[in-house]
């Protein structure tokens, strides 16, 4: 056996604690560190989305959707006796506020995860701030591509994105109506640019390009000079990558001034309130893509076959109607709920995320299956189409009715012109 002096020994002991402490399963050796929002009674969350100003319906109406699940939940007995508290801030649709406001979760708050944020532009501003917290964002009622590339294992996104809607519809368009003159109205932010990427992309595989571009800056109903380059161009289709407000506007008028085009509207504008600002509008062709199938079932029979969105929101919030945007508040809402109970009782962030990457189709609704991975975490990928149909955004089955519909818009307008 080989013999040590006491000067030796002392270092190879120095060594080896130095290896320890510095090996990964150190990370592990703190069983008394407390996870950042979790007790024995609660399980805090926290959220910053628009609930007042020109984006506040699809706030208000995202977190009710969440909150209808949650509250439900709550009633059962919660997660392992842990009830679910959501601390949510206005942000008015503002990537400052949404800035400041996160911040304050984190810090002040302390909550355990980030849930049901709303907005591109909001939600890309904190993107630094999740990575660097290393804090779970579940949820986000945003399409956009930078929160999937590059991938982060902190953002869980559960509906599809802005590229694949935009993909789908093209399709469509070009396939099945033969339509190749396609414009793009945009709001001027990073919600704006990634949809026209996303248009511009679909459209190259066929090799076209938009005809024209018109856009409008975030806040703002300026839409009439988009509205006139765009309708110069001959356009016979709109993409349309907007809030409810100006895309309402943008129809309005172009009814107005003889514009006949099939006008798409991403699923971000919110249908029930663009259905809504374009009653009585005529018989202009207006179709939206969405990402959750109809709130009260593809036959649309509440009573008959009512989801339990539809029957939780009654609940819960009974003077709100069942809607496209609500409903995937539910879904985010479900998702998070099983992931929570697939963490066990001794929660943890990590351990949260690796119950997400668990999940394999998953039922998160009628026609709603969510699965994830280590390296997805995009949950659903399926699109939809609804027409504006007597003043309500109804599931499109048939694009050869709405292709017949067209066309004989456009040749009852003839006469008119079509000069701006």
């Amino acid at each position: 056996m080989p013999k040590f002096s006491g000067t030796a020994l002392l270092c190879a002991l120095a060594i080896a604690l130095t290896l320890w402490s510095c090996s990964p399963s150190r990370e592990t050796a703190k069983p008394n560190t407390p996870t950042p929002g979790v007790t024995d009674s609660e399980i805090v969350l926290g959220s910053s989305l628009a609930l007042q100003g020109h984006a506040s319906y699809l706030g208000t109406q995202t977190m009710r959707g969440a909150l209808a699940y949650l509250n439900y939940v709550n009633e059962q007995g919660g997660i392992f006796g842990r009830r679910i508290r959501v601390i949510a801030y206005d942000d008015s649709y503002d990537p400052p506020k949404c800035l400041a406001n996160t911040q304050k979760l984190i810090i002040e708050d302390n909550v355990f995860a980030l849930f049901c944020y709303v907005g591109t532009p909001t939600t890309v501003r904190i993107l630094p701030m999740v990575e660097e917290a290393e804090i779970p964002l579940l949820g986000m009622f945003t399409g956009a591509n930078a929160l999937r590339e590059p991938f982060s294992r902190y953002l869980v996104n559960v509906r599809p994105s802005y590229y694949q809607e935009t993909k789908a519809a093209v399709t469509h368009l070009v396939k099945d109506l033969g339509i190749k003159r396609i414009a793009v109205f945009y709001q001027y932010d990073a919600y704006g640019f990634d949809g026209l990427t996303g248009a511009e992309l679909a459209l190259k595989e066929y090799g076209l390009e938009p005809v024209a571009r018109g856009s409008y800056i975030r806040g703002s109903l300026d839409v009439e000079d988009g509205l006139n380059r765009i309708q110069s161009s001959g356009a016979e289709a709109v993409v349309m990558v907007g809030t409810y407000e100006p895309c309402a506007k943008f129809i309005r008028l172009a009814a107005g001034k003889g514009f006949k085009a099939i006008f798409y509207n991403v699923s971000f504008v919110g249908a029930e309130e663009l259905a809504r600002r374009l009653q009585g509008v005529g018989e202009e062709i207006v179709i939206m893509s969405q990402v959750v199938p109809p709130p009260e079932g593809v036959e649309g029979a509440q009573g008959k076959d009512s989801s339990e969105y539809v029957r939780l929101l009654a609940r819960y919030f009974p003077g709100d109607r069942p809607n496209f945007v609500g409903l995937e508040g539910f879904a985010n809402a479900r998702v998070l709920v099983e992931g929570l109970k697939r963490a066990g009782p001794k929660l943890s962030r990590e351990g949260f995320l690796d119950a997400i990457e668990s999940m394999r189709d998953f039922s998160v609704g009628p026609g709603m299956v969510v699965s994830f991975s280590p390296e997805d975490h995009q949950g659903m990928d399926r699109v939809y189409f609804t027409r504006l149909d007597h003043d309500e955004f109804r599931l499109l089955t048939n694009w050869s009715d709405l292709g017949r519909d067209f066309r004989a818009l456009q040749a009852a307008q003839q006469p008119a012109g079509g000069g701006s």
